[in-house]
């Protein structure tokens, strides 16, 4: 009888143990950045993974659900940015700058007693990651940076042969809209974002193709491209229309800085990315005993299009 009670204890213990290590806890809150509310989500268990989104002004939820396999060994935080997604919005525009968000991640890596983290930044993300690395990447176990750029000057050139290879009808009339002004158009409430025929020409055969690859979203809708806020989109990329960023992102020029990041790095980027793979290479030999991946088949939004490759080089990667 004896023996059996400690069987059956055992197997409770064993079921107990089990079911603990399946249960992922999920964390939501603010964190008040020097006077600004940064929304957080902490999900999963182990060494901290802080994600950051593209935009600017997009939120963290696009990652999800792809990401979700990560929270089984890291304790992944996403934070929606300053003036994006639920984080609080700011009257002055001008405060929306890359060299903010920066401490505002730095405000949540010590309100959360993260201690050194992984930063993972994907699009405008790797941007700010970049950003927070060249400053504070005593902070840092690893750097992911995700196609991202690490100039603006480049990504104008390469916007430029994005929006080239538009249909020429297409081409004419976005040309046409740019021109008479993409701002104070229709009704009132429309008249600080984008023309529907134009975030749809922008956003439709203007972004689709170098977005997706093996598996393109059947959900996608060009409207869905917008900024969840457009004061903060046009701070920071400016009014001029898609194809050219005139914005306060014009500071991005790191070029020459990126050799001085020291701490293990990995550049991820889709074969036909947005976000041209040529400029994913440039930052790899800049940085140096950095990693280089470029997913086959895939576009700015490899996590979707390759999720276990991208999975398998982010784990692989993140347990050395």
């Amino acid at each position: 009888m004896k023996l059996l009670r400690l069987a059956l204890v055992l197997i409770f213990a064993g079921s107990f143990a089990a079911a603990q290590t399946a249960v992922h806890p999920q964390q939501e809150g603010f964190v008040d950045a020097h006077g600004v509310l940064i929304y957080y989500l902490s999900l999963g268990n182990g060494p901290p993974l802080v994600v950051v989104h593209g935009g600017p002004g997009a939120d963290h939820s696009y990652f999800l659900p792809y990401l979700l396999p990560l929270a089984r060994t890291h304790r992944l935080i996403f934070i929606d940015e300053r003036g994006s997604g639920r984080s609080q919005r700011l009257q002055d525009t001008s405060l929306y700058t890359v060299e903010n968000m920066v401490e505002d991640v730095e405000d949540v890596r010590q309100a959360l007693n993260l201690g050194k983290i992984s930063l993972l930044g994907h699009s405008y993300g790797g941007v700010l990651a970049q950003a927070y690395a060249l400053k504070y990447q005593q902070n840092l176990s690893h750097l992911i940076l995700n196609s991202t750029f690490p100039s603006t000057r480049q990504m104008n050139d390469v916007l430029a042969r994005e929006k080239a290879h538009l249909p020429a009808d297409k081409l004419k009339r976005l040309n046409q809209l740019e021109t008479a002004g993409l701002f104070g158009k229709g009704e009132i409430w429309e008249h600080g974002r984008y023309p529907a025929e134009y975030a749809n020409l922008a956003w439709g055969p203007g972004y689709f193709p170098f977005l997706y690859g093996a598996r393109p979203d059947s959900t996608y809708d060009p409207a869905t491209g917008a900024p969840s806020n457009w004061e903060l989109y046009r701070e920071m990329w400016g009014s001029h229309g898609e194809f050219i960023i005139d914005g306060n992102l014009r500071s991005v020029e790191y070029l020459e800085r990126l050799p001085t990041i020291q701490v293990p790095t990995l550049v991820m980027a889709g074969d036909h990315d947005e976000c041209d793979p040529a400029l994913s290479k440039e930052i790899h030999e800049k940085i140096a005993g950095s990693q280089l991946v470029i997913l086959p088949n895939s576009g700015h939004m490899n996590f979707v299009d390759q999720p276990d490759l991208w999975e398998k080089a982010v784990e692989g990667f993140l347990s050395n």
